[in-house]
């Protein structure tokens, strides 16, 4: 019996000292990603930014001034997403009740239901192009055209924080 009891107490040794290991590699690449955010600071992101020649570079306030407004736009297209979905499930479940209606009424009801719809999609491609900037500032390609590359401009950027193409391609996208 005593034979039996020795390897019992070295397998639980010998599956100690594995664990160990295991967990302290976990950590340390943790650490060193939040240390890889932490380095870049707001100073560092504003300088990162493209600006037209001519321009003076993005200073701190003016891009928090930015994502401020672009996080505002963002909250509050959510909302409105929510509220449209909630008038359009309410739209759809009185649209069976049929009973009674007349042509008129029909017809309203569905103009409505469509007015909501084309209401929900603008929200919704207004939000997906606010989250798109809100990424490209993270990510430091905000103020660079996506068709060619060329800064967009800083006063068109302020006017416009959703901007993704410089005056010239979107004029040319315009005209197609």
């Amino acid at each position: 019996m005593p034979a039996q009891k020795t390897p019992a107490k070295k397998a639980p040794a010998a599956k100690a000292p594995a664990k160990a290991p295991a967990k302290a590699p976990a950590k340390a690449p943790a650490k060193r990603a939040a240390a890889a955010k932490g380095a870049r600071t707001p100073a560092a992101a504003a300088r990162q930014l493209a600006v037209k020649s001519g321009e003076k570079p993005w200073t701190v306030a003016e891009l928090t001034e930015v994502r401020q407004e672009l996080e505002a736009d963002h909250e509050r297209l959510m909302s409105e997403l929510n509220l449209a979905r909630h008038e359009l499930h309410d739209l759809m479940r009185d649209a069976g009740d049929g009973a009674g209606n007349d042509q008129a009424d029909v017809g309203s009801t569905t103009f409505e239901r469509d007015h909501e719809m084309s209401l929900a999609n603008n929200a919704r491609l207004m939000l997906e192009q606010t989250e798109r900037a809100l990424a490209r500032i993270e990510d430091g390609s905000y103020g660079r055209c996506e068709s060619c590359g060329e800064p967009i401009g800083k006063m068109r950027v302020m006017a416009f924080p959703r901007a993704t193409l410089c005056l010239s391609c979107k004029q040319r996208e315009e005209r197609r």
